[in-house]
């Protein structure tokens, strides 16, 4: 791989009350969309507990439902952020929400393994873009040397929904199991379907597409946060041909490495209820405060390593450390079975690790795509890479069935994300920036 040097960003113009300004503005809404969202994709785990069992379904059929969700996603992930793009953040990213709520509202009505598989690919076709097209978002506000805290902020959405979905999935479905008749995962889905749908209906009111729509910035910090933007641009590459933009290696090495993170990422998400049941814990209710506690490190190591990487203006090693701790944590899980203090501090370093790679990860791409490349650039590598989503929870549960057991699926997810790590050592160093 070429290692060509890009030009070192121009100093900002716009303060840093401006920019603390944009972030209190922006963030808590964007947030709050971001941990709906993933309440939403990752609530199967805890549904997993009584669904499979009320269904007959096998590890191979929950595997392959849970991963199924992401094939739908990553086909449409790509167009939908090129349409993020021409028609504004606004319309499209409310469409979206308010369509994969509805969605899963119809995960309450699931009685075969068929109805499972289509709605969990309906739910991805749904949400496609959503992830992507915040991060595109935020390209449009906050410059280079500003958007590794702003991803964090926003990426914390995927812990914090750990920390929260996780008691709240497990009280309603112990709270709701026999109301009216059904069962407690059937409630789950249906009641943490609701706030997607309200907060897609106030994205009109909280989420303004660009700096120049807004009352609550003055002219000059327009003008300072806009001429930021324009810097930012001119040491990226804005234009090129769709050839160049295919044949570009840094493009496909980054997407190889965003899918060994998606594989750790997802084993960690869907299959941590399971691996907290194993550990001897029955109870929906106290597995989902147990499983919180993992998010919680999660959230504590993404806010860290996301500072120090903006302080230093490194990238490269703020993505391999975690990426190491939290593949080395997740081989010792399984190894703590028996021991419930010793496996939960396991998941804790496994799960601040792989999440805490993500945030790290998005601050790559954008540092050589720009324009309506960082669009399609920022979907390709998320799409192609949430093939993992897919991978992920199918390659377990197929090694589950084929062994017997939960470690040996581990131990090849954890073989994956290393690979990924090594990766990261061909990444150019100068996205040290």
């Amino acid at each position: 791989m070429t290692d060509t040097t890009l030009p070192k960003p121009a100093p900002t113009i716009a303060s840093n009350a401006t920019y603390k300004k944009i972030l209190w503005r922006l963030m808590p809404f964007l947030f709050l969309c971001f941990l709906v969202a993933y309440i939403d994709r990752i609530n199967i785990g805890f549904a997993k507990l009584q669904m499979q069992s009320d269904l007959g379904f096998s590890d191979l059929v929950y595997g392959l439902g849970a991963g199924i969700f992401f094939i739908g996603y990553s086909v449409f992930e790509v167009p939908s952020n090129m349409i993020l793009h021409k028609v504004g953040a606004q319309k499209w990213i409310a469409r979206i929400m308010i369509t994969w709520g509805i969605v899963s509202c119809g995960f309450g009505f699931v009685h075969t393994e068929w109805q499972f598989y289509a709605l969990r690919f309906l739910l991805g076709v749904a949400e496609a873009g959503f992830a992507p097209g915040a991060l595109l978002f935020l390209t449009y506000w906050f410059p280079a040397a500003r958007r590794s805290r702003a991803n964090a902020l926003l990426l914390l959405g995927i812990p914090t929904a750990g920390i929260v979905g996780a008691p709240l999935s497990g009280f309603i479905m112990e709270s709701m199991a026999g109301y009216a008749g059904w069962e407690g995962w059937r409630w789950m889905f249906i009641i943490e379907a609701i706030p997607a749908i309200i907060a897609g209906l106030l994205v009109f009111t909280f989420l303004p597409n660009k700096p120049s729509d807004v009352k609550w910035l003055s002219d000059d910090e327009k003008r300072a946060v806009l001429a930021d933007l324009d810097a930012d641009d001119a040491v990226r590459t804005a234009h090129m041909s769709v050839k160049q933009f295919l044949a570009d290696r840094r493009l496909w090495l980054l997407t190889a490495i965003y899918f060994c993170i998606v594989m750790g990422q997802y084993a960690i998400s869907f299959w941590l209820p399971s691996i907290v049941k194993n550990a001897g814990v029955e109870s929906p209710f106290a597995n989902g405060l147990i499983s919180a506690i993992p998010f919680l490190a999660a959230a504590i190591a993404m806010i860290s390593f996301s500072i120090s990487a903006d302080k230093r203006r490194e990238r490269r090693f703020h993505l391999i450390i975690p990426m190491s701790m939290g593949a080395v944590a997740l081989a010792l899980a399984p190894s703590f079975s028996n021991n419930l203090v010793l496996s939960v501090i396991c998941l804790a370093f496994a799960a601040a690790g792989l999440l805490s790679s993500t945030p790290m990860f998005w601050s790559l791409p954008p540092a050589f795509l720009g324009g309506v490349w960082a669009a399609a650039g920022i979907g390709a590598i998320n799409a192609i890479g949430n093939v993992a989503g897919f991978a992920s929870p199918y390659v377990i549960g197929a090694v589950v069935n084929a062994t017997g057991h939960l470690s040996w699926g581990l131990y090849t997810i954890t073989a994956i994300v290393l690979f990924g790590m090594l990766l990261v050592f061909r990444v150019p160093k100068s996205v040290n920036r």
